[in-house]
């Protein structure tokens, strides 16, 4: 199971993490991503990250704005949003995957989910 956390409301150009706690499985093997959808849009890949965390992906939108991390040791894996803007408004999913590929384009696993909201 996973479970996101750390949503909320910000102001434009504000900062927010969202942290994703995992149970019943241990995360150290697997693939962790973050991706969002907004009202009436499809789902948005924002990020990935390697099991071991030595290699991240990110979408065009977030790059350089956004990182993601992970602590195994804790089993959580966290995303750190700066400068945050309007558009960034969605409901933000955390997603565990066996491989990248999945990871990018079809994760194995998702949590419920965590309401961003970025206000003007």
């Amino acid at each position: 199971q996973l479970v996101e956390s750390g949503g909320g409301l910000v102001q434009a150009g504000g900062s927010l993490r969202l942290s994703c706690a995992a149970s019943g499985r241990r995360i150290s093997s697997y693939v962790m991503g973050w991706f969002r959808q907004a009202p009436e849009k499809e789902r948005e890949f924002v990020a990935t990250i390697a099991a071991n965390g030595g290699s991240k992906s990110y979408g065009d939108s977030v790059k350089g704005r956004f990182t993601i991390s992970r602590d195994n040791a804790r089993n959580t894996v966290y995303l750190q949003m700066y400068s945050l803007k309007p558009e960034d408004t969605a409901v933000y999913y955390c997603a565990a995957s066996a491989t990248s590929y999945r990871a990018r384009y079809n994760p194995d696993y998702w949590g419920q989910g965590t309401q961003v909201t970025v206000s003007s």
